[in-house]
């Protein structure tokens, strides 16, 4: 009687959610080209409107468009929801003019009230977004225009805004669909306009999505449907590192990303497997130190630090050489790197027993460790689980000892328990790094009264030169202030560059075309093709 009862249950469960589930191909469309791709991560929730994760734009990116794209070859703003877009000469109006014949995955249509209904709620206080309103920047208000034309007004100049607007979490979901469904309860049931569908959602176990076989009004770089199409998407969890190799090498997934770089160089000889690197812009593994403590409040000793850190063993021991050396703030590859602060404090162990030296440090003790007036030369360093840091930070350690710098490691188990630590103030560095093609994430981390400025830093002139590159809409100009704000952060010795971010994707050699857009993470999956689907 009671397993009876429960299967009745478990049945209306299921009718209820196939009810509320968004319109997906009949069973007579059944795909023919299946794959499994897993993710890494878990995030605390997947709508891209209020959750800031990296790992939620693999699967929602296929969902949702954008007004404007990225081209993941050239980098420039092509056209995606918005046909057109002019912006004003004092850069406070954006003008777009929308595509028409766009439905969203449950039928209805696209148009200015869905860029205005998306607006309201991404700024609505009550939704709590983590990422996507902080993407406006200056934004002040928006006003229709007509069925087909929005224009967005900005409090004052803000050029990373189409950026922003390229991003998955600006990604335009169904006014309909998020107005049926509670804030958390969306998360279920995302509706967009996107080249495929969002079927269903299992937290810790799976998302699946189907093709949406009515797309036809990707941006330029999305190529139309074949035979060999991948028209269904399964993303599965493998936050256990030691299980994704595994899953590639036997067929239980299709892709996988963030390889660990000892099973990456191992997969290289398996014929069977393609690896795909993807550096990914933004800002390396970076150690950022605090100037408001001792003793890395003393420049000569946030140097010396840098030039006894021997990046190149790190790279080729913790990273297996799949990462380039990070020089700066930015990744290498961020357009707006300036290539003036690369093989700055190349490593140089002299020099750093030099600037320590010089700064009256000693071993008064003979215990192997510098002090001064009696107090041992130590810092310490916070250090997150993720991205190899424990291991990076390991190395550090010994790297520092040969100077005389003895380094207490501080592991931190989540981002949470990182900042808790960081608002005590009481840590020399902090490991940490985030993503973007925009150089405006430097702001984050380096202005004056920046949330992120965990290095205590303050600098008036730094503080205009980032202020002015956000404003100024002329990309020469915009580089040429950033490069400015990258020499005065590294001959600030703000921070200790490690690595740029490299994903490393496995991928079974059935796959072809598996392309990532301009910011690294977030695979075109409409391109995807797939042989013995």
């Amino acid at each position: 009687m009671l397993q009876s009862l429960a299967g009745r249950f478990v049945v209306g469960i299921l009718l209820l959610l196939t009810a509320c589930a968004p319109a997906v191909q009949s069973q007579s469309d059944a795909p023919r080209n299946r794959i499994v791709y897993g993710l890494t991560l878990m995030p605390s929730g997947f709508d891209p409107h209020i959750h800031s994760s990296s790992e939620l734009g693999i699967p929602l990116r296929q969902v949702y468009d954008t007004l404007v794209y990225r081209d993941p070859v050239t980098g420039e703003f092509v056209d995606g929801l918005a046909t057109d877009w002019t912006i004003s000469d004092d850069g406070l109006v954006y003008t777009f003019t929308l595509r028409q014949g766009v439905k969203f995955h449950d039928g209805s249509s696209f148009n200015a009230q869905s860029v205005s209904s998306n607006l309201q709620r991404i700024t609505d206080p009550g939704l709590g977004s983590q990422k996507a309103v902080y993407l406006l920047g200056s934004y002040l208000r928006h006003e229709i225009i007509d069925e087909f034309t929005i224009r967005i007004f900005l409090s004052e100049p803000y050029s990373p805004l189409l950026d922003g607007l390229s991003q998955v979490y600006l990604g335009m979901a169904s006014p309909t669909a998020f107005g049926q469904y509670s804030t958390n309860r969306y998360q279920y049931y995302q509706v967009g306009t996107g080249p495929f569908i969002f079927v269903e959602y299992v937290p810790g176990d799976h998302i699946t999505l189907r093709r949406n076989p009515e797309y036809t009004w990707g941006p330029p770089f999305y190529t139309p449907p074949t035979d060999a199409s991948v028209d269904e998407i399964e993303f599965r969890f493998y936050e256990d590192e030691a299980t994704r190799a595994l899953a590639l090498e036997s067929g239980e997934a299709q892709i996988m990303g963030e390889l660990p770089p000892a099973e990456a160089r191992a997969l290289t000889g398996n014929s069977a497997i393609q690896l795909v690197p993807v550096t990914i812009p933004g800002q390396p593994l970076q150690f950022l130190m605090n100037t408001q403590r001792y003793p890395t409040d003393n420049l000569q000793v946030r140097q010396a630090l840098i030039y006894a850190a021997n990046r190149n063993a790190i790279v080729d021991t913790v990273f297996q050489r799949f990462s380039p050396i990070a020089w700066g703030p930015l990744s290498g590859n961020n357009i707006f790197f300036s290539p003036a602060v690369a093989g700055a404090y190349a490593t140089d162990t002299a020099q750093a027993q030099t600037l320590l030296a010089d700064a009256g440090y000693r071993d008064t003790d003979n215990n192997g460790y510098l002090d001064f007036s009696g107090v041992e030369l130590a810092v310490d360093v916070i250090v997150p689980p993720w991205g190899l840091i424990p291991e990076t930070a390991q190395f550090l350690q010994d790297q520092w000892r040969t100077v005389g710098v003895r380094a207490n490691l501080r592991p931190v188990p989540t981002r949470g328990a990182l900042l808790d630590e960081v608002e005590t103030g009481e840590y020399n560095l902090v490991a940490y790094y985030t993503f973007g093609v925009d150089a405006s994430i430097l702001e984050q981390f380096f202005a004056s009264g920046a949330p992120n400025n965990w290095t205590g830093y303050a600098n008036v002139e730094l503080d205009n030169l980032l202020d002015q590159a956000a404003r100024v809409s002329d990309l020469g100009a915009r580089r040429d202030l950033y490069a400015q704000a990258q020499a005065t952060i590294m001959n600030e010795a703000l921070l200790l560059p490690i690595r740029d971010y490299v994903n490393l994707n496995g991928a079974s050699a059935s796959v072809s075309n598996l392309m990532f857009d301009a910011y690294g993470w977030y695979p075109i999956l409409n391109n995807l093709t797939i042989t013995g689907g």
